[in-house]
């Protein structure tokens, strides 16, 4: 064993346990935005945007702890690129289905959002003039 050795341990401790509290200061916005938002379109916005940071911090920290060790963190590579793949397609699949369904936002709409009409609508090609 290196006299190196113990730095990189304790370099890497330190590096996992940054991303240990990078990963729940982002699970505990999500908690608090799932809480504190009105409806379900922001409430499934805040959840899946921090849970995907969150447990992607906390696997990324155990592969840097792995990696300390001289071990390969290969299922925690593919567990945070599992995760990282299907929240957003969840969260997608979730918004189309409510938006089938019909659920009410309280999200206001911009004023440019809707086109106003301003010109008359277009004659009918039967009508003569």
């Amino acid at each position: 064993m290196s006299a190196a050795a113990p730095l990189l341990q304790t370099v890497a401790e330190w590096a996992a346990a940054a991303l240990l509290l990078v990963a729940g200061f982002f699970s505990l916005v999500g908690a608090i935005g799932l809480v504190r938002l009105p409806d379900f379109f922001m409430r499934l916005h805040a959840p899946t945007k921090a849970s995907t940071l969150g447990v992607g911090g906390v696997l990324i920290a155990s592969m840097v702890l792995a990696a300390a060790r001289g071990e390969i963190g290969f299922a925690e590579l593919l567990i945070t690129l599992f995760v990282f793949v299907t929240a957003p397609v969840s969260a997608n699949l979730m918004a189309q289905a409510a938006l089938h369904l019909g659920v009410d936002s309280r999200a206001p709409i911009p004023h440019d959002a809707v086109p106003e009409r301003t010109a008359a609508p277009a004659a009918h090609p039967t009508d003569t003039v």
